[in-house]
């Protein structure tokens, strides 16, 4: 027989005190979550703001302005790695830092001046052809660094159209010598048919400018001494000497007084020196004269070309090896104390003053330019125009080294 269902009873109508339970429990409830969900937007938005004013703000700041033009600092990391992607170290990244800051601005000079002065500039088509053609990445930094390099391109071209296609020449030979007696010594060998060429290995000290210097117009010569005798001689002279007080040479004589010295093992030798350098063997000779009579104080301060000619010649206790140079340290370490030595030649210092002696070996006043010597004419006009640019310009450069610092940190850490 089947059960008999019971009959559901109502439940009971909640009563006023429980429904205002009930209000108040929900009310509390949505408070929470309310609270919550604030709190969580807080924090949310504080990494984000963090995370904005660490990372991305900085990115948006301008840090490089040339005239109308303003570089970011997004930009300026972008060039930085692109510009360093092999393995630099940090002290090579520090110097790139400013390096790459430079040549944002020395391009937009030169990009803006192009255009707005010689009517040069570089197209999009021409960019993209290069870019295709190198596979190197079509984005900003890549597009701006191929537009530079194709803007040089033009512009050397520019400038070597403007050259005559003739100049007036010299070709000469040169050499410099220290003091005017081994100049005339070098004048009585050559009358006496020694070889210029082989003379130069002999007696010249100017390591950079020596020897045959082909075919040359005015613009290209060493230094104006040169020039002028270069192209106002007749060929075939040899002139000379000429004294020149800024040339420098890699040559020079020191006079040497050993004050005090503690006699240990030999590499532990040490001597209390004060020393002359002078640039001539015939002026180191004449001033270990004079100190004969001479105050040495007195005497290193007006013609020593060392730098402790500021305290007197004083050199301080001294070791082997702490003037690097083994003639110094020959004479300084065999030498009786409280006497001057003889004049000590040394080649591995550089100091002031020679005279020159020049052989003009032709002349041409309407020589065609040689293709190097074109290249190297073009080169100086164009440098020339672009420092006249750059002199024009409104530049303004903000990164200063902190700015540098998170730049450099900012391309290292997303390598």
């Amino acid at each position: 027989m089947a059960k008999k269902q019971k009959k559901a009873v109502p439940k009971p109508a909640p009563t006023k005190r429980q429904l205002s339970k009930w209000q108040r429990q929900m009310k509390i409830r949505r408070i929470v979550i309310i609270a919550a969900a604030v709190f969580v937007a807080g924090i949310v938005s504080w990494v984000g703001h963090s995370i904005y004013s660490d990372r991305v703000a900085p990115l948006r700041e301008v840090v490089i302005k040339v005239n109308d033009a303003s570089f970011t600092m997004g930009y300026y990391v972008d060039m930085l790695e692109a510009y360093t992607q092999d393995d630099y170290d940090q002290f090579l990244m520090q110097y790139m830092a400013g390096v790459v800051a430079d040549t944002i601005i020395d391009v937009e000079v030169m990009r803006q001046h192009a255009q707005q002065e010689l009517g040069i500039e570089v197209s999009t088509q021409e960019i993209q052809a290069y870019l295709r053609e190198h596979g190197l990445p079509d984005d900003r930094v890549y597009r701006d660094m191929v537009a530079s390099l194709l803007l040089q391109e033009k512009l050397a071209e520019y400038f070597d159209e403007q050259l005559p296609l003739t100049m007036e020449q010299a070709r000469v030979q040169v050499m410099l010598v220290e003091s005017e007696a081994a100049a005339e010594e070098v004048l009585s060998a050559i009358q006496s048919g020694g070889n210029f060429t082989a003379l130069v290995d002999e007696f010249s000290y100017h390591p950079q400018i020596q020897g045959d210097l082909g075919w040359q117009p005015e613009e290209l010569m060493p230094n104006p001494i040169i020039a002028d005798v270069a192209l106002n001689m007749t060929a075939g002279e040899i002139h000379g000497p000429v004294y020149d007080a800024s040339a420098t040479k890699t040559v020079g004589y020191w006079l040497v007084e050993v004050i005090d010295a503690i006699d240990e093992a030999e590499e532990e030798t040490e001597v209390k020196v004060r020393a002359i350098l002078l640039g001539s063997r015939a002026e180191a000779e004449r001033m270990r004269s004079d100190l004969a009579t001479g105050n040495f104080t007195a005497i290193a301060q007006e013609h020593s070309q060392h730098e402790s000619r500021n305290v007197g010649g004083e050199l301080g206790w001294l070791k082997r090896g702490d003037m690097n140079s083994e003639a110094f340290d020959e004479v300084a370490f065999n030498l009786t104390p409280n006497r001057i030595s003889e004049p000590v030649k040394d080649e591995s210092v550089q100091t002031i003053g020679g005279y020159w002696l020049i052989d003009i070996i032709a002349r041409d006043d309407a020589r065609e330019l040689e293709p190097d010597v074109r290249e190297e004419l073009a080169h100086r006009n164009l440098i020339a125009t672009f420092e006249h640019w750059k002199e024009e310009s409104t530049i303004e450069n903000r990164l200063d080294a902190n700015k540098k610092a998170w730049a450099i940190e900012r391309v290292l850490r997303l390598r």
